[in-house]
């Protein structure tokens, strides 16, 4: 009698730890899948701001992205579109002009005050985003999409690339101008944390006395 109860005593063991084990499994599914989601300020984002790793940058912060062979999208990256805030009016080259990289192609206007950006890119400009000439708002809301600022037929797209923030660099980049920023305007960094980490609508806003113009000119090399 002693080995069956002693079996039976095991048995009755191995289908309680295997209920157990199954419904401690079936709650802790859900805490992995969690998990597995990427943090908020992960991936693309780099010190609250938004860096998309499938767009190209240029120093100045214009980026680009290849739409099809030799047609190239360009606009603004989300550092720029803070520092911007809440611009007024925004110019871009016309159709057929021809743009050399480096070269101040795009105006932006805020209370009378004027600042520039160098294109990312050399070519001919076919198509200008006329949504965010009519609501230059959609800059800041979407910079990556809506706001986008222009189309260039690039007929040299190996010789523009050279001159971009290499891809491996791209994260260092934006952090160290992120660093830059605040080491210049400490307040800033609290603006940033006040909004959760996310860059304010209009970062210098929070600092009437900074010169917009002197600052968005430093960081987009047109200073």
């Amino acid at each position: 009698m002693t080995v069956p109860l002693v079996l039976a005593t095991f048995l009755v063991f191995i289908v309680l730890d295997y209920f157990l084990n199954r419904r401690k499994a079936m709650h802790t599914v859900p805490v992995q899948a969690l998990q597995a989601v990427p943090a908020r300020f992960g991936g693309d984002y780099v010190d609250g701001f938004q860096v998309p790793e499938h767009v190209s940058y240029h120093p100045g912060h214009s980026w680009l992205v290849r739409e099809r062979k030799n047609v190239l999208r360009v606009g603004a990256d989300e550092f720029a579109a803070a520092l911007l805030g809440k611009v007024e009016k925004i110019e871009l080259p016309k159709p057929g002009q021809w743009i050399r990289q480096g070269q101040k192609v795009v105006s932006f206007y805020r209370d009378g005050r004027k600042t520039e950006m160098v294109s990312p890119t050399e070519g001919e400009v076919m198509e200008i985003n006329a949504e965010v000439i009519a609501n230059p708002a959609a800059l800041r809301a979407d910079p990556y999409g809506k706001g986008w600022l222009m189309a260039v037929h690039v007929p040299d797209e190996e010789n523009t690339g050279r001159n971009l923030v290499p891809k491996a660099l791209v994260r260092e980049w934006m952090r160290e101008a992120a660093e830059r920023l605040y080491s210049r305007q400490p307040a800033l960094a609290g603006a940033m944390a006040a909004d959760g980490g996310r860059p304010a609508e209009d970062l210098l806003a929070a600092l009437p006395e900074a010169d917009w113009t002197e600052v968005t000119g430093e960081f987009f090399l047109t200073a």
